[in-house]
C-alpha cells in the first residue's frame, strides 16, 4: 500500500505566481494596481479625516459611509501588500497558515463590503420615505448593532473557509495560479473531492450576497415608489439625486464581484487565465479607489467640507 509523506499532504507553503501567462509584465502590470492602491488609501483616509472632523457630517449617512471606507482600507490591504511583493521582488512563498489567514480576511471583508451597502440602502430608504423619523430610527446605537452584526456574520460565515481548506490533501502541487489566496483558486490544488468546498461556498454566496441584494432591491424599490408618488417633480428630482452616489457604488463593487464569483465557477474555461486574474485583483481595488471619489462627486456637503477646508477656514463652521 502506497502511503503519502505527510509534508507532501499538507504543504508547509504555497507558491503565489501571480498572473498567468504575465510573469514577465508583472513589473509594468504592478505600476497601475499600486497607483490605485495608494489613491485607495489616501482617498479613503482623507474621507474619514474629513468626517470626523466636520460636525455637519457627524450623521447616519456618513457614519454608514464610515464603515464603507474601513472595509476598504482593510479589503485592499489584505491582498495588496503581498501582491506588490510578487511583483516587485519575485517573493511568491507563502506559508500555509498564512495563506488561510489571508483567504479569511479578504473574504470576511468582500463580505463585510456587500453589507454596508445593504446598509446604507437601508439608510436610504429610511431617509426618503421616512424623513420626519430619520433620526429617531436611525439612532448611533442602532447603527452601531446594525455595523457589528454585520461584520460578525461575515466572520461566522466565513470562519469554515481555512478550516474547509486544511482538512484537504494537496499532494499534486502547491504552486496558486493567482496573487493572493483565494478560497477557490486554494481548493484546486487538492488531490480529493472539493465538492464540499464548492457547495459551502455559494451558499455563503447567497447568505451574503444574495442576501444584500434582495434587501437592496427592495429598498430601492419602496424608495421608487416613493419618489414617483411626490408631486413637485424638483422635489423628485432631489430625492433621485441622494441615492446617485450609492447606485455608483453598488455598480462598481458587484461588477467586478459578479464576475469573479461566475468565473471560478462556471468560466473556468471560457475566460482566459490572467483576464480572471486581473479581474478577481480589481475586485479588491477598484471599489476602495472609485468609492471616496464617487462620494465626493456627488455629494454636496462633502464637497462643501472640502472646499471650507482648503480654503484655510475651520471646517464645522458656518
Amino acid at each position: 500500500m502506497t502511503s503519502f509523506n505527510l509534508t507532501h499532504v499538507t504543504p508547509s507553503t504555497f507558491i503565489l505566481n501571480g498572473i498567468p501567462g504575465r510573469e514577465a509584465d508583472h513589473i509594468w502590470i504592478s505600476i497601475p494596481f499600486f497607483s490605485m492602491y495608494l489613491i485607495a488609501m489616501v482617498g479613503n483616509c482623507s474621507l474619514l479625516y474629513l468626517i470626523w472632523i466636520e460636525e455637519a457630517l457627524h450623521r447616519p449617512m456618513y457614519y454608514f459611509l464610515t464603515m464603507l471606507s474601513l472595509t476598504d482600507i482593510a479589503m485592499g490591504t489584505s491582498a495588496m501588500p503581498k501582491v506588490m511583493c510578487i511583483f516587485w521582488f519575485q517573493l511568491k512563498e507563502i506559508d500555509f497558515d498564512a495563506c488561510l489567514v489571508q483567504m479569511f480576511f479578504i473574504h470576511t471583508f468582500t463580505g463585510m463590503e456587500s453589507g454596508v451597502l445593504m446598509l446604507m440602502a437601508l439608510d436610504r430608504y429610511v431617509a426618503i420615505c421616512y424623513p420626519l423619523r430619520y433620526g429617531t430610527i436611525l439612532t448611533n446605537p442602532v447603527i452601531t448593532a446594525m455595523g457589528l452584526i454585520t461584520f460578525l456574520r461575515g466572520v461566522i460565515l466565513i470562519m469554515p473557509f481555512p478550516y474547509l481548506a486544511k482538512r484537504l490533501p494537496y499532494c499534486h502541487t502547491n504552486v496558486i495560479p493567482h496573487t493572493y489566496c483565494d478560497h477557490m483558486s486554494v481548493v484546486k490544488l487538492a488531490c480529493a473531492s472539493i465538492r464540499v468546498d464548492a457547495i459551502y461556498g455559494l451558499i455563503v454566496a447567497m447568505l451574503i450576497g444574495g442576501f444584500d441584494i434582495l434587501c437592496i432591491s427592495i429598498s430601492y424599490i419602496m424608495i421608487f415608489r416613493a419618489v414617483v408618488s411626490l408631486s413637485s417633480k424638483e422635489a423628485r428630482r432631489k430625492a433621485f439625486s441622494t441615492c446617485t452616489a450609492h447606485i455608483s457604488t453598488i455598480t462598481i463593487s458587484y461588477t467586478p464581484a459578479f464576475f469573479t464569483f461566475f468565473t471560478h465557477r462556471f468560466g473556468g474555461h471560457i475566460i482566459a487565465p490572467h483576464i480572471h486574474i486581473i479581474m478577481a485583483n480589481l475586485y479588491l481595488l477598484l471599489p476602495p479607489m472609485l468609492n471616496p471619489i464617487v462620494y465626493g462627486v456627488k455629494t454636496k456637503q462633502i464637497q462643501e467640507s472640502v472646499i471650507k477646508l482648503f480654503k484655510g477656514g475651520k471646517v464645522g463652521e458656518k
